[in-house]
């Protein structure tokens, strides 16, 4: 299991990226949910704290 992803991060994508086991069970297949990410947008993001810099 990966890190859990940074602040302003696509989880699914985050764990996409540092999990080689989801895509190594395609078997050379496409990855539906990283096109549909790739082609529609990321729907959640992991939050960024608020700055406080003046």
């Amino acid at each position: 299991m990966p890190k859990p992803p940074p602040p302003g991060e696509c989880p699914q994508c985050w764990e996409h990226a540092h999990d080689k086991s989801i895509h190594e069970a395609l078997k050379g297949a496409q990855c539906e949910p990283c096109l549909d990410h790739m082609n529609n947008g990321h729907p959640v993001l992991v939050p960024k704290k608020q700055s406080f810099w003046w």
